[in-house]
């Protein structure tokens, strides 16, 4: 055995790097894998809307602080773009269309105040980060993987400046504080994961946290909403922003009573960051499309949360807003496949179709 664990311990290095080498040079093994294609097609396609939206944010900002952070912004948009577009381009894959010029009105009136874009730039971030975070890990490619790991990188750097803003205007509203414990003790009893009845005890850290966190993304996403539902031209697009709001809005509600309860503060809504204007400053594709996305996160960040909650009627709770937030997703993505606005991700041959010739 020990002479084994010499020759598997003086194995070369050299051996394993030209293997290396000969697999990414090898026909099939340097092509862009299926995780790599998902994950470069949906960054292309946010960051074209990015650019649409924070293009227009630019037109109507006063705060030269908060115009700086927006530039940020969209440089990121636009070199992740071009990246995609480059990578794509090279391996003869078609770029997506994702969102152009059409899909934007830079000269309609301000929508929103110049403090709800930092808000708006934190709620974005939160879901680049998710899905660059779990992009670099499941990329096979190193020039890939670079590209994500810039992606995840810059974009922490971005939430941060926006938090450094924030807080610099007073504007930064932080989660609650609870007491510092005097001791360390451990869970004795079943009913501590009791919700529904009995003694219940108060939401331990990690459910504060995840309560919050969702508090938040819902009041930024009922601003959102409410400017949408203003400016969007098609009834039909309108109703289903309306629902939206009414969603996030009684969701909001839920999620601050489960603070109210243990006397723990609340993250305001944003409602009041939204002017009077009714000119669209960005086309129903694009606003349709935004909210979906935005809704099918916080699916994500709802399992998160349902993960984290260790008492019954906190779990509950965020099953039950996966299920509603998933069917008005599903209800949106019917809507844009009606008006012919939904671009088709790359997909796997369809074997049965082939082999009918």
């Amino acid at each position: 055995m020990l002479l084994q664990f010499k020759i598997h311990k003086r194995w070369p290095m050299q051996k394993l790097q030209d293997e290396s080498k000969s697999q990414t040079e090898g026909n099939m093994s340097n092509k862009l894998t299926s995780a790599e294609i998902g994950k470069l097609w949906i960054t292309y396609m946010g960051n074209s809307m990015a650019r649409c939206v924070l293009r227009y944010f630019l037109q109507n900002v006063d705060d030269a602080n908060i115009r700086d952070v927006l530039n940020e912004a969209l440089q990121l948009a636009d070199r992740f773009t071009r990246t995609v577009d480059n990578i794509f381009t090279q391996e003869g894959h078609p770029v997506p269309i994702g969102y152009t010029e059409e899909d934007v009105n830079l000269e309609a009136p301000r929508l929103y105040a110049d403090e709800f874009y930092l808000h708006y730039l934190k709620y974005t971030s939160k879901a680049g980060i998710s899905i660059y975070g779990i992009a670099v890990p499941l990329m096979s490619r190193p020039d890939v993987r670079e590209f994500f790991t810039d992606c995840l990188v810059s974009t922490i750097k971005l939430i941060n400046d926006v938090n450094d803003l924030l807080d610099a205007k007073g504007l930064l509203v932080k989660p609650p504080y609870i007491p510092v414990p005097d001791r360390i003790d451990f869970v004795k009893k079943q009913r501590y994961l009791d919700g529904f009845f009995g003694d219940v005890r108060p939401l331990q850290s990690l459910e504060i946290t995840h309560i919050y966190d969702n508090i938040q993304n819902n009041a930024t996403s009922c601003a959102v909403l409410v400017g949408f539902c203003q400016a969007a031209e098609r009834e039909q697009v309108r109703n289903y922003f309306k629902r939206g709001k009414e969603i996030a809005l009684k969701q909001y509600d839920i999620l601050s009573r489960l603070l109210h309860k243990d006397d723990l503060p609340t993250h305001p809504l944003l409602n009041h960051l939204v002017t009077d204007s009714t000119v669209s400053p960005f086309s129903d594709k694009i606003m349709l499309t935004h909210k979906m996305d935005m809704f099918a996160m916080r699916v994500r960040t709802y399992g998160n949360a349902l993960a984290f909650s260790a008492r019954h009627d906190v779990a509950a709770t965020f099953a039950r807003f996966i299920v509603e937030v998933g069917n008005y997703v599903e209800d949106g993505a019917n809507t844009m496949i009606d008006l012919g606005w939904m671009e088709q991700p790359p997909q796997a041959a369809d074997r049965n179709a082939l082999a009918k010739g």
